[in-house]
């Protein structure tokens, strides 16, 4: 009797093991197409299941996949729960598992959907989650103590850059000037959030204090298109779907989208511990190749209805799929009577940018969350990972920036990353004097 031959010794020879691990990648895809199993094999019979795989592969990264697999090493903790919160920021660590992405790189993955970001934080620092959907200043936050027990985090990727808006109570469509909110309440997910810190910077370029001439709460995302109905807040700046979500339901009206603010600016990060890393150095290569091989596909404006297809459905963002698609496609109603056509409205760009740290890190200083001396580029360097996210798009021939550090521009002010306490100087509105 002949020896087994391939890597998992269940097949032959590779050539089997190979062609086992596609089928069941195309079998999954086609399940999160076609969910309905009757509808499932009518296509199947319809074209033949050859054509099928065919077409599947025309909008799917296998080879990307397979290449990676070729150096991939045996993850030491294969079983793994992951937090998520059911927002579309968190599209590349949703859609990794109905697409097998996951399973591809030898992980079984546990999405855990979480009620909210305090409980995200609490799960990681608690080892209950082995890796999470962070908002991109909580492992900054988290590293430094602010807000809850030190614990060092570290971002691995950025899972979305815009995609967040200002949406307003339906009654307040005649009050589209910030100067017009003095006595407004508003809902943000947590304070260490891109929202609130994007939130705080308009109204302060309106010549509003956020601290006292607005109110700002911290609300559950999905709890914020209830409280916007019952009128409990006058608007939110949030994560989509639910500006979506508030037209549809004819509750509220998308003010603007948070890329007309900052053009690129992150929301949303996948991260672990600094522990976790160490202890499962071929489990986390596998993770990172998993999130950016979804990364990969989510920016391919082409497959954006079939990722709105398998990432809502309940046990995943539990949303009406057209909601899901106006956000992800950018073609949207606004609740202004407008259909509006803006494709990068969210993106998904992973690349884990220091300056992007160093630019939260100044605001967690400018309205009073850290105080004292900050070392910008150390904290950055330490929490944002560029060097392993350079490693792995390049093994997916995804193109990272030659440096960490950017000059961006938010509602027209250049940043510098550079010169952070230069430019925290430049604000007349902060709480850090």
């Amino acid at each position: 009797m002949s020896a087994m031959k391939c890597i998992c010794g269940a097949h032959h020879s590779q050539e089997e093991h190979d062609l086992n691990d596609r089928r069941l990648l195309e079998a999954a895809v086609m399940r999160a197409l076609f969910p309905n199993v009757a509808r499932r094999r009518k296509f199947l019979a319809s074209v033949g299941a050859s054509t099928a795989g065919a077409a599947v592969s025309t909008f799917f990264p296998f080879g990307a996949l397979e290449a990676m697999a070729q150096e991939k090493g045996k993850p030491e903790k294969p079983d793994l729960k992951i937090g998520f919160i059911p927002i579309t920021c968190a599209t590349p660590l949703i859609m990794a598992d109905p697409l097998g992405f996951y399973r591809e790189q030898g992980l079984k993955v546990t999405l855990n959907k979480t009620a909210g970001w305090a409980l995200i934080r609490d799960k990681m620092l608690n080892k209950e989650h082995d890796a999470s959907h962070f908002l991109s200043p909580m492992p900054l936050a988290i590293s430094m103590g602010l807000g809850s027990a030190q614990q060092p985090m570290r971002v691995m990727t950025v899972q979305n850059i815009n995609g967040q808006a200002i949406t307003l109570h339906a009654k307040h469509k005649d009050k589209r000037d910030p100067k017009q909110w003095k006595g407004f309440k508003f809902a943000v997910p947590f304070d260490y959030s891109m929202h609130n810190f994007l939130l705080r910077y308009y109204v302060a370029e309106a010549g509003l204090d956020p601290d006292t001439d607005i109110q700002i709460r911290v609300t559950p995302p999905p709890e914020m298109v209830a409280n916007l109905r019952a009128g409990n807040i006058d608007g939110f700046l949030g994560p989509d779907p639910f500006n979506q979500r508030a037209v549809y339901d004819e509750v509220g009206f998308i003010h603007m989208l948070s890329k007309e603010l900052w053009n690129g600016h992150p929301c949303c990060a996948f991260g672990t511990s600094e522990a976790f890393i160490k202890e499962n150095p071929n489990t986390f290569a596998a993770l990172y190749r998993s999130v950016l091989t979804a990364a990969r596909m989510a920016r391919e404006a082409k497959n954006r209805p079939l990722i709105a297809k398998v990432i809502s459905p309940p046990n995943y963002l539990n949303q009406p799929e057209t909601v899901v698609e106006q956000v992800l496609t950018g073609t949207f109603a606004d609740g202004l009577g407008n259909v509006q056509k803006v494709p990068d409205r969210a993106d998904f760009d992973p690349f884990p940018w220091q300056s992007m740290a160093v630019w939260i890190l100044t605001q967690m200083k400018r309205w009073g969350y850290v105080k004292g001396d900050v070392n910008y580029k150390q904290i950055a360097e330490q929490v944002f990972l560029v060097t392993d996210a350079k490693k792995y798009m390049a093994q997916l021939e995804m193109k990272a920036p030659a440096s960490a550090y950017a000059k961006v521009k938010v509602m027209g002010k250049e940043f510098d990353p550079s010169q952070p306490e230069k430019y925290l100087a430049s604000f007349a509105v902060r709480k850090d004097v």
